[in-house]
């Protein structure tokens, strides 16, 4: 991996069957978060700012 290759890793809630699979680059470019489907790592990557990500994740943990 270089300073240019993000470090992408597959989220804990994915299925461990091979599908539904998001991975996640907590610094694609700084302060920017990447979110990609694992069965197109080619295809498009959603990106989010550091207070977006946070706010996105605490909404869908939430109760």
């Amino acid at each position: 991996m270089t300073a240019s290759t993000p470090a992408w890793r597959k989220s804990s809630r994915s299925n461990s069957n091979g599908g539904d699979c998001v991975e996640i680059a907590d610094e694609l470019a700084p302060g920017v978060v990447g979110v990609r489907d694992s069965k197109d790592r080619q295809g498009p990557v959603l990106t989010f700012d550091q207070p977006a990500w946070r706010a996105f994740v605490r909404d869908i943990v939430a109760p």
